[in-house]
């Protein structure tokens, strides 16, 4: 059974091996709440994974490790679980999703694992990888429904009750639930009052549709830039103690998600993966109560692809109004342009981008279009810049 002095086991164990991530505050995230960041990002690996990983491995006897191990993951507990067998001397095979970001790909392999990439998402990983559990007798590191996992995530409490031990509540990223079980069961354990809030990528909602139905639910299919907590069924272990200790589940869309990355690196210089920003993301758009209380985010990893990455602060530029395009209808006549980009210019706008064309045949012969990408402040400078178009007589489509 899960309990304090497992948690505080690991802690011990893992001294030597992780390090004690620093918890730093974020003044600007959201405007009357005291928020910080807990930063596993920052984490060997760049993950918070490898506290679990690590402390499952160290309890295995040494017939188990002369076997060797596989473990299957979106990315971070394959290089939690390589990380963790490099250097305990155990050899190790991790399966992991053909979809998987390559940067998390080549880290699993450049930790001595061998890799074995699976059709489809995280769930189609793990039926392979009981199939060669199976077949080659490996011993099976789960990446969230095992209690030794657990005990070494649930680390994490224990550290923000040493860092600050006066913390409200406390938000936590959750894909198979974890993460989320062994913090809430550490911190509930010592000190009941402070809330556990739980957060899902809104295409990948499991544990909350699970906690909703009062039943583990398996989602038929899992959609979100937040790959690593793309899971379609929460474990049995994790849903047990997440019913229990946490207060609540609530999710989050991706447009939010890549607001949050945005946010972080904009203001906090912190490189954050979809996974990790959840928690962020659901300060910023009010989906857990944070006003005039002091709250700790849990920024789970930094393992973002760069390719993704790029993509995701444009997603994001747009979301948060400071990216905007707009298709303007003019007269083919001499001035036009001067005249859009005079008033574009005198409300502070940036053009990053133009594509001038010629009327469809369905529209006025003397007609064109004129396509801008604009750099703007937010949403209300979007409606000024427009506003003032509008009064000059330009059409905006």
């Amino acid at each position: 059974m899960l309990s304090l002095d497992r948690i505080y086991h690991a802690s011990y164990v893992l001294k030597n091996v992780i390090r004690t991530t620093d918890l730093i505050y974020a003044p600007h995230i959201v405007p009357g709440a005291e928020v910080f960041l807990k930063t596993e990002n920052l984490q060997v690996t760049g993950s918070f994974k490898v506290r679990g990983a690590y402390y499952k491995m160290s309890q295995l006897d040494d017939e188990e490790k002369a076997r060797g191990v596989i473990a299957c993951s979106a990315g971070n507990h394959a290089q939690g679980v390589a990380l963790a067998a490099q250097k305990n001397g155990i050899p190790a095979l991790i399966c992991l999703p053909d979809g998987a970001p390559i940067s998390k790909v080549e880290a699993t392999k450049s930790y001595g694992a061998q890799v074995c990439l699976v059709d489809g998402v995280y769930d189609d990983a793990y039926r392979r990888a009981l199939e060669l559990k199976e077949e080659k007798g490996y011993t099976f590191i789960h990446p969230f429904d095992d209690e030794d996992v657990i005990a070494g995530q649930g680390t994490i409490g224990l550290e923000l009750l040493d860092q600050l031990p006066d913390m409200d509540a406390v938000i936590v990223p959750v894909g198979g639930g974890g993460l989320i079980s062994g913090v809430a069961f550490a911190i509930k354990s010592l000190n009941p009052n402070i809330k556990v809030y739980g957060v899902q990528a809104s295409g990948a909602s499991s544990m909350f549709t699970s906690l909703q139905n009062n039943r583990i639910e398996c989602l038929s299919e899992v959609s979100t830039i937040a790959d690593g907590i793309a899971v379609k069924e929460p474990g049995s272990n994790t849903f047990a103690l997440c019913s229990q200790y946490v207060d609540e589940i609530v999710t989050v869309t991706d447009d939010e998600i890549s607001s949050a990355i945005l946010s972080l690196i904009e203001q906090q210089k912190l490189i954050a993966e979809g996974a990790g920003a959840v928690s962020v993301a659901a300060a910023m758009f009010g989906k857990v109560p944070v006003a005039g209380k002091k709250v700790v985010c849990l920024v789970s990893g930094g393992n973002i692809d760069v390719t993704i990455l790029s993509r995701v602060i444009k997603r994001g530029l747009l979301k948060s109004g400071r990216s905007y395009a707009m298709n303007i209808e003019l007269l083919d006549k001499p001035g036009q342009l001067k005249g859009v980009s005079s008033i574009i210019a005198e409300k502070g706008g940036n053009v990053i981008s133009i594509h001038h064309e010629r009327a469809s045949e369905s529209s006025d012969i003397n007609g064109c279009y004129l396509r801008i990408v604009l750099e703007t402040r937010n949403y209300e400078h979007i409606e000024e810049i427009k506003s003032a178009l509008t009064k000059a007589g330009y059409r905006i489509s």
